[in-house]
């Protein structure tokens, strides 16, 4: 069968500004057993530019394809361009069949699939043997009904399977590297990146994270095996710097230390960038060498908050004593450490932002990354906070990286004003630019004040956006009446090998039917 993967061009983030971009790699990971099955498979990355969607649907058109097969790593804010790519397709190419995976079509697929005839099918939850049993079955014209993790349109229902069994085995499935173009793919600064993933899902409870629920449980690739496939990339394309998709990749310290070990031994001289736990960095101290060693040159640190009291509300078991000891012992063995903190979990005043600062001063990082809570139906949260206004209804926007939930004592203004005044001090004081400008070791320099350069970018590209593009309302509708009233948290995978499901085992939707 011939297939196109289309990634489609993120509009709002503002991260999306540098040069650098990173290949998608989810999309490749389902494109390798793809491939290896004999369907003909071609990808197109519109992010570069980005393409213009006019652009993307006359590649759709020349390529000839069967099926599209469309998916977005920020699913939620890409949902209304990968919307406008599908319908445009189908309306230049009837006969085309639109296959749409990620987060939000998995947990939104009776919304989907009753307002957007432009999509075909729904692959819900991990994607490489859903996707091999479905292309494999549609390009023999045999029926789908029987395919485990999938929603479609049957008998004017909206019909969603049984969920598929998670991947136990995570090496059993390779990534297309053939499709892309690594030349154009940098980070860290214009240096050769890809996008790697050594674990998939998060062990702990956080309430506003869909990890546990779309990844059901944390499982991670053979040690070895995965510190082997980086060593050959780096030797075969020249590949610089790992960018770990991973929520949480050292949960198990015994397999992430024989990765490191295993890496130490491959004796490639590589830069290892991802996200982890400060309680894990304080849990290793005894062999924080090996991450040095290894490459690790940041971690970013998902810290939230600064009150314990909301931290605990979140489930996010972490403590601020905890925070700052992960900070000083990174910084100890010459690793960067990129502190993240959310805005909007409580209704603040002015004087929690004052507080915020003086807390984030103490916590001295070198880099941080401001966020908005993003409230999604998934989540635990969304119970909590349903009943919150939302100011921003542009999904587009919903990135994480706009205020999108009103705040009763502080206007939008407000709190943007102290968001951008926090992020410009506590990068911008004494101690943190003498910190750039005197780092002995190069690679960490270089690296810091490419983060540097590309920030202000950044902030000048959000203080633009939310003076002259951003749209907000004043009373907008509630959480619950935004997204709907339904609470989705179940789990996208099954723990179970069971066999696939008959047409009986499928959960029916009537079209006019409330979701």
């Amino acid at each position: 069968m011939k297939v196109l993967i289309v990634n489609p061009p993120h509009t709002a983030i503002g991260s999306r500004i540098p040069d650098d971009h990173l290949p998608p790699l989810g999309l490749l990971s389902i494109a390798g057993p793809l491939i290896d099955d004999d369907h003909e498979v071609d990808f197109l990355d519109a992010e570069f530019g980005p393409l213009p969607i006019s652009d993307i649907v006359s590649a759709i058109e020349k390529s000839g394809c069967e099926a599209l097969l469309l998916g977005h790593s920020g699913s939620t804010s890409a949902h209304p361009t990968s919307s406008e790519i599908a319908r445009r397709a189908k309306e230049c190419c009837p006969g085309l069949l639109v296959i749409y995976g990620g987060v939000f079509p998995t947990y939104h697929w009776r919304d989907i699939l009753r307002e957007a005839p432009e999509f075909d099918i729904l692959v819900r939850g991990e994607g490489e043997e859903t996707c091999r049993q479905l292309v494999n079955a549609l390009g023999r014209n045999q029926p789908i009904a029987g395919i485990r993790g999938i929603a479609f349109r049957a008998e004017g229902k909206v019909v969603s399977t049984p969920p598929q069994p998670m991947i136990r085995d995570l090496d059993a499935y390779r990534i297309a590297w053939e499709l892309i173009d690594f030349d154009r793919y940098s980070y860290w600064g214009g240096k050769r990146a890809v996008v790697v993933q050594f674990s998939r899902g998060c062990p702990h409870p956080c309430t506003y994270c869909g990890q546990r629920g779309f990844w059901t449980q944390w499982r991670h690739r053979n040690p070895e095996v995965f510190a082997a496939e980086l060593a050959w990339l780096h030797r075969k394309y020249g590949i610089e710097v790992f960018n770990f998709a991973d929520e949480n990749p050292t949960s198990s310290k015994k397999m992430w230390k024989r990765f490191l070990e295993a890496i130490i031994s491959e004796n490639v001289e590589i830069t290892l960038v991802g996200s982890t736990r400060a309680d894990d960095i304080v849990r290793d101290r005894d062999h924080l060498h090996l991450y040095k060693k290894a490459g690790v040159e940041r971690f970013l640190m998902g810290m939230e908050h600064t009150d314990e009291k909301v931290l605990a509300k979140i489930r996010k078991g972490a403590t601020p004593s905890t925070d700052r000891e992960a900070i000083r012992l990174m910084r100890q063995h010459g690793m960067l450490s990129l502190a993240t903190w959310v805005v909007g979990f409580e209704e603040e005043r002015d004087s929690d932002y004052w507080r915020v600062l003086r807390l984030l001063l103490s916590y001295d990082p070198d880099q941080i990354q401001s966020l908005y809570v993003t409230p999604h139906r998934w989540t635990p949260l969304f119970g909590d906070i349903r009943h919150r206004r939302v100011i921003q209804l542009d999904q587009r926007k919903w990135d994480y990286k706009h205020q999108v939930l009103a705040t009763r004592h502080v206007p939008p203004w407000r709190v943007f004003l102290w968001v951008k005044a926090i992020e410009f001090i506590v990068q911008s004081r004494p101690r943190a630019l003498w910190r750039l400008w005197s780092m002995r070791d190069p690679k960490l320099r270089h690296a810091h004040k490419w983060y540097y350069a590309m920030g202000r970018r950044v902030w000048i590209h959000e203080v633009l956006g939310f003076l002259f593009r951003d749209k907000r309302i004043k009373n907008g509708p509630s959480v619950a009446e935004y997204w709907g009233a339904n609470h989705e948290s179940e789990e996208a995978l099954s723990r179970s090998r069971s066999a696939a499901p008959s047409i009986s085992d499928a959960e029916p939707l009537q079209l006019n039917s409330a979701s």
